[in-house]
């Protein structure tokens, strides 16, 4: 007698608990995914603005990585369209500082807010590269626009790059980077030639 009563509260359960598992299930589903069915956690690339991006050639590039970039694990397709945004921002960043400082006389508003300081590089190196801090004492993100010369031992002007930084914090440092193929090869030293605050 008791036999039978534990199997019918066994049959009872069992589809109980079946309906309160697919409940579960169906509530887990609705929270991990989005509505296109994407899972929130994933991040979208998209590219930054930011003082943190990189380039060759005689244009800057910042030291740091820029945030989102792809991992190593990511596709050589996305790796590739990664790369092609950042440089394309930081070219758009290059040419309004060049225009921001084509106006200015003087050495600019700025200047005690930027250094500028050589990188190591070996003799093979096909660019010659300064780090460039820029400290912004404002209270509120700023524009800056840098003019770095590449002057060699008789101070003679060998290449000019223009920096661009968006938005640089108040009250913090960051760095970005003049790279310079003209200047490879050829004891040079960096110097800021221009800086604008905007």
């Amino acid at each position: 007698m008791t036999a039978n009563l534990h199997r019918r509260r066994a049959r009872l359960l069992v589809p109980a608990a079946a309906a309160a598992l697919l409940a579960a299930s169906t509530v887990a589903c609705d929270s991990d995914t989005g509505g296109e069915g994407t899972s929130r956690s994933v991040r979208t690339l998209t590219p930054e603005h930011s003082e943190h991006a990189e380039s060759a050639g005689s244009s800057e590039s910042p030291h740091a990585e820029p945030e989102g970039s792809p991992s190593a694990g990511e596709s050589p397709r996305t790796q590739r369209s990664f790369a092609a945004s950042v440089s394309a921002e930081t070219e758009r960043l290059r040419q309004e500082a060049a225009a921001k400082l084509e106006g200015v006389r003087g050495r600019g508003d700025a200047v005690a807010d930027v250094s500028v300081n050589g990188l190591p590089v070996a003799a093979s190196e096909e660019v010659r590269s300064a780090l460039v801090r820029i400290t912004n004492p404002a209270d509120a993100p700023a524009f800056y626009a840098v003019k770095v010369e590449f002057v060699d031992t008789e101070d003679k002007v060998l290449d000019t790059v223009f920096v661009g930084v968006a938005d640089a914090p108040p009250d913090r440092t960051v760095t970005a980077q003049a790279n310079s193929r003209k200047a490879a090869g050829v004891k040079t030293f960096p110097r800021v030639a221009q800086a604008e605050r905007g």
